[in-house]
């Protein structure tokens, strides 16, 4: 009998698509299950991760400090026992353990340890953390995203253009394996303007009649304006006719407008997790893959659960991580809220609302929360506005805090127009904020928008 390599001898597909299904296979699946059903299944996925947890030394030091011990947790209803955790945790176990962390599972220095496929964060908030998936796990958040696209109306026939950062990111090998593995569309792996010029990427959407983009909203807007540079019109020289991506706070009618009418589909997820969300061809919000995942919105400031419709940060149990690097109770920092009322698709799972921003990027201005990541959705409300943005936050001699919004304008920056602009951020935020308006491509350097997949947005200097 033939021995399989370590990774494919690590899942099978059968059984990963029995307890998951997509395409044709989704929708029944999941509009012919009841709430009680879904339940049930969660918390049997839930009490096989808890077992496996309890085997991790991260996990017997982190649920140990606040008094849990084996037993204590029997039921989904006890998951509110378990402290939340977050990357700071995470960094703290990689110092306790470098370079891997004692939170995998899995000792990387014996020969037989388990498959694991590695990768790190993007450091857009810090210092990159180590990502580690099995292979199991894996393959799961590949078939989880793939999901989303065939959702979203992905065929055999497309081209998809990803515009995800490669290297030791995850984002980019991850959506190349979830539309090579689990669909049989064509996927040109281009990545970020470092990896495949800009001007180089519109004329391969050109050349192989592009359909399909997927990536970070961000960089759209600039591949958009090349492609005008080029002479390059999308809906005739590109046929994109839809993009998935991240679009949080963003201007969609703005984006699917320079892209020739796509049609546009948000979704989330973060890089341990995979993707935990995605919108449909409703476009009433991001459903929950619930059989994966359990999603809770806590305060921010409290850490207690919110009702449905209140904003706080998305908190997550990856229910199929039951091997490597379990994942019980993460707290994302990414602040979202669940929709209200039923499901218009006849989907059993709950619908979460766009991306707000993130709690540990969030800046308190005169009693007000701001997100940093929110500010372009305003200001993409003067026509000027070229989609760049990067805000400092800074501290005045009085302990009194600020924050400076800095964009790119397209006209001549004036004072009139800087007090236009300064108008609309209070209208819409509630609290005025300095203005400094740059003509295009001067906040290259701070955003590195043409050499990162997530562009930085702000630069607190309160603590320097």
């Amino acid at each position: 009998m033939v021995t399989r390599p370590p990774y494919f001898a690590g899942f099978d597909i059968d059984q990963m698509l029995t307890d998951h299904p997509i395409g044709d296979d989704f929708l029944p699946a999941f509009t012919n299950m009841s709430r009680d059903a879904l339940h049930d299944l969660q918390e049997a996925r839930f009490l096989k991760c808890v077992k496996r947890a309890w085997e991790i030394p991260f996990y017997q030091r982190h649920w140990g400090a606040v008094g849990l011990e084996p037993g204590d947790i029997k039921s989904l209803d006890d998951i509110t026992k378990i402290p939340p955790f977050g990357k700071a945790d995470l960094m703290e176990s990689i110092a306790v353990k470098p370079p891997f962390g004692e939170f995998s599972g899995t000792d990387f220095s014996n020969d037989d340890h388990m498959p694991a496929v590695m990768h790190t964060t993007s450091g857009t908030t810090g210092t990159p953390q180590v990502l580690l998936f099995s292979p199991k796990t894996r393959e799961i958040q590949n078939l989880l995203v793939a999901r989303a696209y065939l959702f979203q109306g992905l065929k055999g026939s497309d081209v998809v253009h990803s515009i995800y950062g490669h290297g030791m990111v995850n984002a980019g090998h991850y959506m190349r394996e979830a539309v090579l593995h689990f669909t049989n569309a064509i996927f040109c792996s281009a990545g970020t303007g470092v990896e495949t010029r800009s001007v180089q990427q519109v004329h391969i959407m050109n050349r192989f009649k592009t359909t399909v983009i997927v990536g970070f909203v961000d960089y759209l807007r600039k591949l958009a304006a090349v492609a005008a540079e080029e002479g390059l019109v999308p809906g005739r020289d590109i046929p994109i006719r839809m993009i998935s991506g991240h679009f949080g706070r963003e201007d969609r009618d703005e984006i699917s407008r320079l892209w020739g009418g796509a049609e546009t589909f948000d979704w989330y997820g973060v890089g341990d997790t995979g993707t935990i969300c995605a919108e449909g061809p409703d476009h009433t919000g991001m459903h929950v893959w619930e059989d994966a995942h359990y999603v809770e919105i806590a305060d921010v400031d409290t850490g207690a659960l919110l009702p449905d419709g209140e904003q706080g940060d998305v908190i997550n149990t990856v229910l199929f991580k039951d091997d490597l690097y379990p994942m019980i109770r993460f707290n994302t920092h990414d602040v979202s809220a669940f929709h209200t009322g039923a499901n218009d698709t006849g989907l059993v799972f709950k619908r979460m609302q766009g991306i707000f921003g993130r709690s540990d990027n969030m800046v308190k201005l005169r009693g007000i929360n701001v997100f940093p990541h929110g500010i372009g959705g305003v200001l993409v409300e003067r026509s000027e506005f070229n989609g760049e943005f990067f805000c400092r936050a800074v501290r005045d001699d009085h302990g009194r805090d600020d924050m400076i919004v800095m964009a790119e304008i397209t006209a001549e920056p004036s004072p009139e127009l800087e007090k236009a602009f300064k108008a609309l951020i209070k209208s819409r935020i509630g609290v005025e904020m300095p203005v400094e308006l740059h003509k295009p491509g001067a906040l290259v350097d701070l955003t590195e928008v043409d050499k990162r997949q997530k562009p930085k947005r702000l630069a607190d200097e309160r603590f320097n």
